[in-house]
């Protein structure tokens, strides 16, 4: 499809079926394409010379795929990118983009009005341009790679005949390797677009080849069957395996990398060949002059592993490291011990075939066992999966865990294997004890859960077979249907709590997709990519096994991580003395703070749980406790970052827990947050040297037309009064309807940036001036003023603190509010006017007191005054240590009523009647520590 969508573009959208194609519906589909009426494929006998690619949706995601997904992520109405993309049909801004007829501005500027107007919203298609073209999105699907190696190296010509356009630095979009194909034909180079024949003779012409040598891959049908028409062999692309399995059967040959996941052996982790076919050849029984094929297997950072091809017997070797090695550590004894035990006991393990403790061998204890030939998968996040054939995986995986639990030790002959009760303890121990043996210097929280996990440990617990490393890429998946066919790497394997497998399996949901050594998801939509959440599979685990939830989920988090911490701590110990049986081992030395910083996240998180369930003999008593942690080596210096607590269960959710980081937010809310992340890193942080060059200038009393430009592209994505607490506007008429708590986060997110909180329209002292109109102001109020002010058309400022008083104190305001016929008049000197000096400002909410009768606390009320009212005057800009904020968000001036905060006596300006605000009195009527006073605080921290 390369990136055409038009006429049958709508299949981008539809799911295809399962990722590994049942073997029935796949052999369905090859008898339809030869025996149905549409009869698009060559049938003939002549051999093939080249091979054809398509781009998007073949070698690299679809694009209807990823605006799909886009328009969930922004609101969008279902379907518009779609609609919008076909409109015009060949003379449509999206087929002359694709032909160089237009710009990438052109069209993107026709192309978002044409969105627009089909949403009836505002649609921000530069956001959707970026994702589409982002390194991120845009990566070629490994097993392309390996088909594209694979079909050069039997002789076949390989080329990408696809459908895309210029960017705006005027290079083609083709984010592939060209060294791969012998041939290149873009539309935008060559003005046509499929399905055109013209573009496919032309790739042929440049092939040198005739259209029965060639075989073309595409999704759509139009460019399929276009292609077939000129008597090219054609395959329609549902998914990318099940479309490399189509093309051996076409071609004849595999298209897989020999065994996967295999590298040759490193030069430290080499064996003795002759010795060790020597045993396999007494082992098996055979006679055999041929040679013994030996590779190592690319993942396992503790026991090396081998794969071994002798005589026809395909292999696998795992022994133990060589060197000096920690105590009870790399106990592959244990492994083959509790695989053979588990043969027989419906849980899938490989076959294992000899334990052999003679280190004359190969160096080190190991064993033997076949291999299992299946898919692992290293990345959690299964990119190019459809979701459902994600949670199909994980659902799997989820079932097996299950297997392994429900396991009777006694009847498998293990009931020996660990000893009975107190697990978590002595886990605890032998955990701090390895990382003592490897430790390299001091991480202060390790030193924290050392101290802490002791005294925290669950109070009840059962006992069952425990694998110890249960996660995606120890289980070996049937290549067709979603079923585990072998777990692997039992070396932790033991009798204990069962919930230390299902929290260890949950790792990679808290950990980011570029963290080395152990990938995870926890930066990714988990709905969008149709993965359970933590939680969810937790659940999932306690429906399986018909257990209650445990209410102490946080505790065994914390403890798988630093499990790993520890782990990590030991494969960089090892890595040191060349031990280490993978490469990347020397990486993981920078880790262990990083993940040793999560586990206490997780700790903090169960002290809060355990806090909320004390019960308080003093109610009134408040217990205030602060943790700080020093900032991890893992961020690197020059980034922002941001607090890493995972997220919490929704029973605690429920129960309106302290939300103490963006993850532990609710999915919609932290979606929020991530898209508000994405736009400061996209546009508010590259904007802020011209906007503070502007703030520096002679034009720095006047709105910088770049913050302008930005309000409008926050507006557009959504990101627009989010301060509106949900207690004050239930019906999310005017905001986003968050919680105080759930906006503090967004808080600390634009407070990394001097400018975002105006972008956003975030800004004091417009956002409590805006709260005080909601909750007191009359309709004709809030159609005058606050509508203005939502819409970002005007600003505000507030009047309170006074020269010769503690102003802070609403107590002490000393101007007054006189009421006389139809107006209130006003007398008095502020300063520290925050947002007066701004020319944009229209409304001043002016605090003065009314009844200098009343109780204390009532005598003051809240006037809403038009700036231009006569009888105001504004004396002066204020400093604060020298430096001016102009107009910058706070902006502060001096003025006097008549004029402002000045110095003068007497005099009056006269306000209508209609202009105080509500009917409260007093503090009451200035709610000025709601929302509207958050900006001025970070949660967290930003490490520049």
């Amino acid at each position: 499809m390369g990136l055409g969508f038009t006429m049958c573009v709508r299949s981008c959208f539809q799911s295809s079926c399962l990722q590994w194609a049942w073997r029935t519906a796949f052999l369905k589909h090859i008898q339809r394409r030869h025996q149905g009426s549409h009869r698009w494929t060559h049938l003939g006998g002549s051999t093939y010379r080249a091979v054809i690619f398509d781009m998007g949706g073949v070698l690299i995601p679809s694009p209807g795929r990823v605006a799909a997904e886009w328009e969930v992520q922004n609101r969008i109405p279902s379907g518009t990118i779609l609609k919008a993309l076909m409109e015009g049909g060949e003379n449509g801004p999206w087929m002359r983009f694709m032909r160089a007829e237009i710009t990438a501005e052109g069209f993107l500027r026709e192309f978002g009005r044409l969105c627009s107007e089909m949403s009836k919203t505002s649609v921000p298609v530069d956001s959707f341009f970026s994702l589409l073209t982002s390194e991120r999105v845009a990566k070629q699907f490994p097993v392309m790679t390996e088909a594209i190696t694979q079909i050069r190296a039997k002789g076949l010509q390989t080329a990408v005949l696809s459908n895309n356009f210029y960017l705006p630095n005027q290079k083609s979009f083709l984010p592939l390797d060209r060294k791969q194909f012998d041939v290149v034909v873009e539309s935008c180079v060559e003005g046509i677009c499929k399905p055109d024949p013209r573009i496919y003779k032309l790739c042929l012409e440049r092939l040198g080849l005739q259209p029965s040598e060639s075989i073309f891959l595409d999704d759509l049908g139009p460019n399929v069957k276009a292609a077939a028409s000129l008597g090219i062999h054609t395959i329609k692309v549902n998914d990318p395996e099940t479309a490399v399995k189509e093309l051996e059967a076409l071609l004849g040959f595999t298209l897989r990398l020999g065994v996967p996941n295999t590298q040759p052996v490193r030069k430290t982790m080499e064996i003795p060949k002759d010795s060790l076919k020597k045993y396999l050849k007494d082992l098996l029984g055979i006679q055999t002059t041929g040679p013994l094929e030996l590779l190592q297997f690319d993942h396992g950072q503790s026991n090396p592993t081998y794969y071994i091809r002798l005589a026809n017997r395909d292999l696998v070797l795992r022994k133990k490291p060589p060197g000096t090695l920690l105590p009870s550590a790399h106990a592959i004894e244990r492994e083959f011990r509790i695989m053979k035990a588990l043969a027989n006991a419906g849980v899938p393990v490989p076959n294992v075939l000899d334990l052999c403790e003679d280190s004359s061998v190969v160096g080190t204890p190991f064993y033997v066992m076949e291999y299992c030939p299946g898919l692992i998968y290293k990345d959690p996040s299964l990119p190019g999966l459809e979701p459902s054939h994600r949670r199909a995986i994980y659902t799997a995986m989820n079932t097996v865990l299950c297997k392994i639990h429900s396991v009777d030790p006694q009847a498998v002959g293990l009931e020996d294997y660990g000893k009975q009760g107190a697990y978590i303890p002595r886990q605890v121990r032998t955990w701090v004890k390895q990382y003592r043996a490897s430790e390299t210097s001091t991480i202060p929280a390790m030193e924290r859960l050392i101290e802490w996990l002791p005294l925290h440990l669950p109070h009840q617990q059962r006992t069952t077979l425990v694998h110890g490393d249960f996660r995606l890429d120890n289980l070996v998946f049937h290549p067709e249907k979603p079923e585990v066919l072998a777990v692997l790497d039992w070396e932790l394997s033991t009798l204990g709590d069962p919930l230390i497998d299902v929290a260890y399996s949950c790792l990679a949901h808290y950990l980011p997709s570029s963290f080395p050594v152990l990938r995870g998801f926890n930066d990714c939509d988990l709905t969008q990519l149709g993965i359970p959440a933590a939680e969810e599979y937790f659940r999932m685990y306690c429906l399986q096994m018909g257990l209650p939830p445990t209410e102490n989920w946080n505790f065994y988090m914390a403890f798988s991580f630093f499990r790993l911490a520890a782990i990590l701590q030991g494969v960089y110990w090892r890595s040191l003395t060349g031990q280490a049986s993978s490469a990347h081992a020397e990486q993981t030395g920078k880790l262990t703070e990083f993940v040793s910083n999560l586990a206490w996240d997780f700790a903090v998180k169960e002290g809060f749980r355990v806090f909320k369930e004390m019960p308080f003999k003093n109610p009134l008593t408040r217990f205030c406790h602060t943790w700080a942690r020093s900032q991890s080596q893992w961020y690197p210096i020059g980034t922002r970052s941001y607090s890493s607590v995972p997220e919490a269960s929704p029973a605690h959710a429920s129960r309106g827990g302290l939300v103490i980081s963006p993850e532990s937010l609710s999915p919609p809310v932290r979606e929020l947050y991530h898209r508000l992340k994405r736009f400061m890193e996209q546009h508010v942080y590259p904007a802020e040297p011209e906007l503070q060059s502007h703030q520096a200038s002679a034009a720095r009393w006047s709105p910088s037309p770049l913050i302008e430009d930005l309000k409008e592209k926050a507006k557009a994505e959504g990101l627009w009064n989010l301060f509106l607490p949900l207690e004050a506007d239930p019906e999310k008429k005017y905001g986003a309807g968050l919680t105080n708590v759930e906006y503090a986060h967004l808080c600390e997110l634009m407070g990394t940036s001097l400018y975002a909180p105006e972008i956003c329209n975030c800004s004091a002292p417009d956002t409590g001036n805006m709260e005080l109109l909601v909750r007191y102001g009359t309709e004709a109020q809030k159609a005058r003023w606050l509508m203005p002010l939502l819409e970002g058309k005007a600003r505000s400022c507030f009047a309170m603190t006074e020269p010769q008083v503690a102003s802070s104190d609403a107590t002490n305001i000393e101007a007054s509010i006189r009421e006389e016929d139809s107006f209130y008049v006003i007398n008095g000197h502020k300063w520290w006017i925050t947002g007066i000096l701004d020319p944009r400002c229209q409304l001043c909410v002016f605090m003065g007191k009314t009844d200098p009768h009343a109780p204390r606390h009532r005598q003051q009320s809240v006037l809403l005054v038009p700036m231009d009212t006569p009888g105001i005057k504004i004396i002066r800009p204020l400093t604060v240590y020298g430096l001016e904020d102009a107009p910058g968000e706070v902006p502060r001036g001096l003025w006097e009523a008549p004029g402002g905060a000045g110095h003068s006596a007497g005099g009056h300006c006269a306000v209508a009647r209609g202009d105080r605000a509500g009917t409260a009195a007093g503090a009451e009527s200035c709610p000025r520590h709601g929302p509207g006073r958050k900006q001025g605080c970070s949660l967290g921290y930003s490490h520049d």
